[in-house]
């Protein structure tokens, strides 16, 4: 599986509290299936529930929010455009420890597909496929998260 590694790599380079501390952030992987069908070959999609762990967070949770949906918008998309989806797709819970710092769970239903071909030589062949694209190539641009209250700035990153 590769997106849970895609996506705390993601996270740890725009989240400020995660670039000075990255053992900050655990993540799991639940309720997972593997699936495929009878048709030919051996390609299948896992499917599972990504849980983030953020403890002893203190920044401020838009920047993990706005982080998180810039990942999402190019590797799980429909869990933004999918009307039956994206209600209740991206979930959390927060334990507040004190006036300045919380442990965040963070869980998306995230599928994977697994491409697998067989080879003239009889060897299988595996590839996992980047999810497909509906947007024009974009032009990396920065990008800076600022707290209308205060000018202050919560992160920043080149958005790809």
């Amino acid at each position: 599986m590769m997106k849970p590694e895609s996506l705390r790599a993601h996270l740890v380079g725009r989240v400020p509290d995660l670039k000075h501390n990255p053992d900050r952030l655990m993540v799991f992987i639940d309720n997972g299936t593997m699936r495929s069908t009878a048709a030919p070959g051996l390609s299948f999609e896992y499917t599972y529930t990504l849980n983030l762990i953020f403890t002893d967070f203190g920044g401020h949770p838009d920047t993990i929010a706005i982080a998180l949906f810039d990942w999402l918008r190019v590797n799980q998309r429909e869990l933004m455009e999918n009307l039956d989806r994206v209600e209740d797709s991206v979930r959390f819970e927060a334990d507040i420890l004190d006036n300045s710092k919380v442990d965040l769970s963070i869980r998306l239903p995230l599928t994977e597909r697994v491409i697998v071909n067989a080879l003239d030589d009889g060897s299988l062949q595996v590839n996992h496929p980047p999810e497909p694209s509906f947007d024009e190539p974009a032009i990396p641009s920065p990008v800076t998260v600022i707290r209308s209250s205060t000018g202050d700035v919560l992160a920043t990153w080149t958005a790809p």
